[in-house]
């Protein structure tokens, strides 16, 4: 019995468990006949191994997040199910999602042992599904992981006209950017643009008036040397929080204001387009004003 899912039959044949052992508590049951220990914890990955072994003799591949996840694009939100494609009907099962369709060899890859869809045809399913917002993520990060361009996705439509969904791959693409690094950081570009702002540069190279690269800024609007980063639970180490604050500084004495946010400035969108464009709109005095679409609540101090 190697690695982290075994199907339990196959275990009991080759005299490495018990039933009984099974049944115990060292074991779990995710799916019918597949098991994983008791220690592991069962995350969107571990999830997605198991449901291979469950469908792998029946012509099935994994496909959504599974595939996305499996791929190293992490954009699934918490809890969300394993995702098999699969040529005929299948009983249900908790935390598992079954499509039923028939996969062109050319749509499929074999990744570690695992059949699946490849990077590009992900992004194709899940886009055409998902919200605007989620499916720019989702297309962010399978591009990047899988090096395809978001485009990649129109040139598809016109090989499949009538897929559903299709029509709405104008705007997702539009919003795509692969050079975000992480799901956050487009939700927050994203939010930026359909608030009205302009779109910020990505993953942008701040230079001193030399051509020396001083740092890399997550998001960044040039004329008003605004940097903008957006900080996970990654950056609240202590040596971290110091070396964020050294780069801040160092951008500050060229000039540079440095807006850093964190997961509630995401979930307070309104409040933080509000700010964002005060600030600019301070930067660029030239300009009499920036694009706004509707009402924003007046901003609330950023951390």
């Amino acid at each position: 019995m190697s690695g982290d899912v075994f199907r339990g039959s196959e275990a009991v044949a080759s005299g490495l468990v018990t039933p009984d052992q099974l049944r115990g508590p060292r074991f779990r049951r995710v799916f019918p006949d597949v098991y994983t220990p008791a220690s592991l914890t069962v995350d969107l990955a571990a999830r997605s191994r198991a449901a291979f072994l469950l469908v792998r003799d029946r012509g099935g591949a994994l496909g959504g997040y599974s595939a996305a996840q499996l791929q190293g694009a992490d954009c699934a939100p918490l809890n969300a199910p394993a995702e098999v494609i699969l040529p005929g009907s299948a009983k249900p099962h908790a935390g598992l999602r079954v499509r039923r369709e028939t996969m062109a060899v050319s749509d499929l890859a074999v990744v570690r042992g695992l059949l699946m869809t490849t990077p590009q045809r992900t992004a194709w399913d899940l886009a055409r599904r998902l919200s605007l917002v989620d499916a720019v993520v989702a297309v962010d990060a399978l591009a990047r992981a899988g090096g395809f361009r978001p485009a990649d996705l129109l040139a598809r439509r016109l090989l499949e006209p009538g897929a559903r969904g299709s029509r709405r791959l104008d705007r997702v693409v539009a919003l795509a950017n692969p050079r975000a690094e992480s799901p956050q950081e487009t939700r927050l570009r994203v939010g930026l643009v359909l608030a009205g702002l302009p779109p910020p540069q990505v993953q942008y190279k701040v230079l001193d008036e030399y051509g020396f690269h001083l740092a890399r800024a997550d998001l960044a609007y040039e004329e008003a040397q605004l940097a903008i980063e957006y900080d996970g639970v990654g950056h609240f180490s202590r040596i971290r929080h110091e070396h964020d604050r050294e780069r801040d500084s160092l951008l500050a004495s060229h000039g540079w204001l440095t807006v850093r946010l964190f997961q509630e400035n995401l979930k307070g969108m309104p409040q933080t387009v509000g700010k964002i464009r005060s600030i600019l709109a301070g930067r660029l005095p030239a300009r009499p004003h920036l694009p706004e679409r509707g009402s924003i609540t007046p901003a609330t101090p950023l951390r």
